[in-house]
């Protein structure tokens, strides 16, 4: 599923990653955790695509047998789209859109006809049990609800594998649980893989594995 090796990443002259290793099988729940400052979130920005190592001619970074690192910047967009989904710890949902419109956006990006692209959003809300959510915008929805829009967002193009910062970071206990026990179900019923950064310690506790990370490298 996913192959890494090397990753390096410097902003300036300061070195976040160290040369990190990672494999990661299909199916698999990893959690990723470790002191501020560690390095999580920009290995995990830099496996989800969203940023590019400094060491690109001598490191790797294997995605569904893809070398995402020398991808066109129109190719590795696409693949993003149709393989990869996110999950932040602020959801980052558009504030104009209803949470049918906010989940149907990846879908819409993919150029999935809208009768498809919406039946496929209100399915995905309805087994988050949001079906009564569907005309409502993110204000009128509580924390717990917004982050399961967001949920839906990121598995409406059916990825093969989701990456969450800090998914519950801003949530109460109980949504925070509820989230937790989901990312487990949707794993099992729809075999996606999930890379999670959290400071939740049950959340990384309950993962498959646990990775720690420190000064920029895997540790354990």
């Amino acid at each position: 599923m996913i192959q890494a090796s090397n990753i390096q990443k410097y902003y300036g002259e300061l070195q976040v990653l160290k040369g990190v290793d990672l494999q990661i099988k299909k199916g698999e729940v990893v959690s990723i955790v470790g002191a501020s400052g560690a390095g999580k979130t920009t290995l995990l920005q830099i496996l989800g695509t969203l940023d590019v190592q400094s060491n690109k001619q001598d490191s790797t970074l294997m995605i569904n047998d893809i070398d995402v690192v020398n991808l066109s910047d129109k190719a590795l967009a696409k693949f993003r789209n149709e393989h990869i989904g996110f999950i932040f710890q602020f959801h980052q949902l558009l504030p104009e859109f209803t949470a049918l419109e906010n989940v149907c956006i990846p879908a819409f990006i993919k150029k999935t006809p809208r009768a498809e692209a919406e039946k496929k959003a209100k399915e995905l809300l309805d087994f988050l049990g949001l079906s009564s959510r569907y005309d409502h915008k993110p204000n009128a929805l509580s924390g717990g609800e917004q982050q399961r829009v967001a949920v839906a967002r990121a598995l409406i193009n059916n990825p093969s594998i989701i990456f969450a910062d800090e998914p519950s970071g801003n949530l109460d206990s109980e949504s925070a649980d509820n989230l937790h026990q989901l990312f487990f179900k949707l794993r099992d019923e729809f075999g996606q893989t999930f890379v999670i950064v959290t400071h939740n310690g049950e959340l990384a506790n309950m993962a498959d594995r646990k990775l720690t990370m420190v000064d920029g490298l895997i540790t354990s």
